[in-house]
């Protein structure tokens, strides 16, 4: 075999010539029908003749920076009982005018690259390289069948906009691989019902317990179809309720403070939000000052502190009792916002201390959310839904192959 036919590959083809124009410069590869590769019937493989020949002329991977365009010739071919068709092949699509390497390779870039910054560098069509990264992507992608799912132990449920601020979908991790078993349009409870109806019986009872934020809906589906499954409210959730309480009193202060209080409080809101070891000194002393000239900031501050430590509980008992005093002395503050927040902790206590139980969070899920947030970014939008869904279950799957040389394997 020449060197020219094992670089471009491509099987039932003799490779005649490869040239240059030049006008354009595009690399032309001219190939004619290997008449040693018998036809077969692929319904009833039987053996076929060949009514005629047809050219086409498809896409390849670029050649040193050149823009590949392959003539191939393949055989029409007539059945026994008439029926005529093209000759299918593995290197391109039926009825396709890109190699499938071509494919993969677009599909790649748009893993990391915007579908118009791949259109843009390639010279293809914005809806041709979408609809490429679909195709490959519908064909790649490990299947999300739920029934098919086994050993799930702890998982975790949240929800992702496909654009700021509304359109949401429903995302679902396996907290123990990290792996995205489900992503369904909606964040409504028959979503998740939908997709715990469809594991095993088997599947059903090994899962303990199920990590989520502090949202009634994906809390009564778990109790519909899981009653005997643990509720986690993640914890990074309940920090974020409270960082926006002490969010809104900070503005508060401000709204109804003098101009030296207002000069005080102007670009402190990241103080009050950030741990307190994260802090330099400069930082440290600043926040003392604001602390020392609003009482109520710090009693919210020096409450923050003290919640963060619930966490730290050896038990499921023992967090109870450190969360009841928490709420007992966040009651005592006689502050609205903290008294209306300790009473919707403690509605949901059981939820917040099996964390002691389990020591689940979903931060396999924020990573995840991250991933979808960027790739939201990238995309600028997405109103294709069904392709935003292959997109973010692109994102749970490792790459095991070079982009640009497949052959190499990453590591």
């Amino acid at each position: 075999m020449s060197l020219t036919s094992t670089l471009f590959s491509f099987p039932g083809q003799c490779i005649d010539s490869v040239s240059i124009e030049e006008s354009t410069k595009i690399v032309r590869v001219k190939c004619r029908r290997d008449k040693r590769y018998k036809l077969y019937d692929s319904v009833t493989g039987k053996p076929c003749t060949v009514n005629r020949y047809i050219r086409r002329r498809i896409h390849d991977l670029p050649v040193s920076g050149r823009v590949c365009h392959v003539d191939i010739e393949l055989a029409q071919a007539r059945s026994e009982d008439g029926r005529r068709f093209i000759e299918p092949t593995g290197f391109v699509a039926k009825g396709g005018r890109y190699t499938t390497r071509f494919c993969h390779f677009i599909s790649g870039l748009c893993r990391y690259m915007s579908i118009q910054a791949v259109s843009k560098h390639l010279g293809i069509r914005w809806e041709t390289v979408k609809k490429i990264d679909k195709t490959v992507l519908l064909s790649t992608l490990p299947a999300l069948t739920p029934s098919e799912l086994k050993n799930l132990v702890h998982i975790g449920v949240d929800e992702v906009a496909r654009a700021k601020g509304h359109d949401y979908m429903t995302v679902v991790y396996d907290l123990i691989s990290g792996h995205l078993i489900w992503v369904d349009h909606g964040r409504t409870a028959n979503v998740l019902i939908h997709f715990l109806e469809q594991l095993s019986p088997k599947t059903k009872e090994g899962i303990q317990a199920v990590s989520m934020d502090m949202g009634q809906s994906y809390q009564s589906a778990v109790r519909k179809v899981l009653p005997n499954t643990d509720i986690v409210f993640d914890r990074f959730h309940v920090m974020q309720n409270y960082s926006l309480l002490i969010r809104k009193e900070r503005n508060k202060a401000f709204r109804n403070g003098t101009h030296q209080e207002k000069k005080m409080l102007k670009g402190t809101l990241f103080l009050l939000l950030k741990n307190a070891p994260k802090l330099n000194d400069k930082q440290s002393d600043r926040l003392d000052d604001l602390l020392e000239s609003n009482k109520t900031l710090c009693t919210i501050y020096m409450l923050k502190e003290q919640l963060q430590a619930l966490w730290c509980e050896r038990d499921f008992d023992s967090m109870v009792i450190a969360l009841d005093a928490w709420c007992q002395l966040a009651k005592k503050t006689r502050i609205l916002s903290l008294i209306n927040f300790a009473d919707s902790l403690w509605e949901r206590r059981v939820g917040i201390c099996n964390y002691a139980k389990y020591r689940l969070t979903n931060a396999r899920v924020e990573a995840g959310n991250v991933s979808i947030g960027l790739l939201r970014r990238r995309a600028r939008g997405v109103r294709d839904t069904e392709y935003f869904k292959l997109k973010i279950r692109q994102t749970s799957t490792k790459e095991t192959h070079s982009i640009f040389y497949p052959e190499i394997k990453l590591t």
